[in-house]
């Protein structure tokens, strides 16, 4: 297998005290029931991308209580042959810290690593809610193809952040202005770049029919596609954007746009489990479509995706993941909801003993 997890430890991260495990590059399924420590899990994998993990914690907040004596997580991967070793952590009052391969390293290295794209129960209203988890959500497939992605949208945040200060301030120093301007267009096209080819990637890889829907996506993006035209943009709008006291040009204001091809019906407009259909889709297709650009697919974290499915979408969920060869972690409140992966799939049971996980190997059932 091109990319997998092959060893996971925990020490005193949420609810679980301490947790070794090892991985063979098969699915693996979490079981137990609410509370048990599953999604904690796979929030801490999760971690071993760039960012704050899938429930954008911050670092103080995953300490297990009561002993708060921080936390840590080590792992091993395996991407072409090659074996990286990833420590993160953090202690009470500290800011997070990250080696890889023995150094310390930027987040934004851990993209070159552990592409990684997930699901959860907080995203079944993806499409109908605001913007920024969409842009998240992108953001994240395009970093899996370009990895420099999540240092353009670090530069452009941090360069938004300090423009948004001098608006806000009323300041009108040119100089300052046009510096900030510069780096926000500079690394503003590079993410509208980004972003649009990894749409036409999908697009290339999208299926034909089957048990989920084909998803057509779209970027809405007001902002000028060019770094010239987004600085010019920017200058012109510093009036406009001193009255709101913030940027109102650039990717920051971009959205997703799911359509349901095969209906033409906007996603939005779909049913709560035909948006969750178009959802899988479109992890499945970034799944197929990181696949043939690098020869491995994701890594793909699915929290409680089990449980929203009939026994035909499930199991046809299980195929895809069996047939592209993708290191898929799942949870689920019952060992049955994985039945038919049987032994394609390591097992896992958890329970959960007065606030602390408790975690051991299990069969299929």
């Amino acid at each position: 297998m091109a990319l997998h997890l092959t060893t996971l430890s925990l020490s005193h991260f949420r609810s679980h005290r301490r947790a070794v495990l090892d991985f063979d590059g098969r699915p693996v399924a979490f079981a137990g029931a609410n509370g048990a420590g599953k999604t904690n899990l796979l929030e801490a994998i999760s971690l071993l991308s760039p960012g704050r993990g899938l429930r954008r914690a911050a670092p103080e907040d995953l300490i297990r209580r009561p002993e708060a004596i921080g936390w840590r997580l080590a792992a091993t991967i395996i991407r072409q042959d090659t074996l990286h070793e990833v420590e993160t952590g953090a202690d009470p009052d500290a800011p997070r810290f990250l080696r890889i391969d023995g150094k310390a390293a930027p987040q934004a290295a851990l993209g070159r690593i552990a592409p990684m794209l997930w699901l959860t129960p907080a995203m079944d209203r993806l499409w109908t809610e605001a913007p920024d988890g969409r842009r998240r959500f992108l953001d994240r497939m395009a970093m899996a193809f370009f990895p420099d992605h999540a240092e353009a949208a670090l530069a452009y945040e941090k360069a938004m952040r300090q423009r948004n200060r001098l608006l806000r301030d009323q300041a009108r120093d040119g100089a300052w202005y046009g510096a900030l301007e510069a780096q926000m267009a500079q690394s503003g096209a590079q993410i509208s770049a980004n972003r649009r080819a990894t749409l036409a990637r999908l697009a290339a890889a999208a299926g034909q029919g089957g048990d989920f829907p084909v998803a057509d996506l779209t970027l809405d993006d007001p902002s000028p596609g060019d770094e010239a035209a987004l600085a010019a943009a920017l200058a012109e709008g510093r009036r406009a954007d001193m009255a709101a006291g913030r940027s109102l040009t650039g990717p920051h204001r971009a959205d997703l746009a799911a359509l349901w091809a095969e209906k033409a019906m906007p996603a939005a407009q779909c049913s709560t489990g035909e948006q969750k259909a178009l959802l899988i889709s479109t992890v499945l297709t970034h799944a197929r479509a990181l696949a043939v650009t690098t020869g491995a697919p994701p890594i793909l974290l699915l929290d409680e995706v089990s449980a929203h499915l009939d026994a035909t979408r499930r199991a046809a969920l299980y195929d895809a993941l069996c047939d592209l060869g993708a290191q898929a972690f799942l949870t689920g409140t019952e060992p049955d909801l994985f039945a038919p992966l049987g032994a394609r799939a390591q097992h896992f049971a958890l329970s959960d003993t007065g606030g602390l996980s408790l975690l051991q190997p299990s069969e299929p059932s």
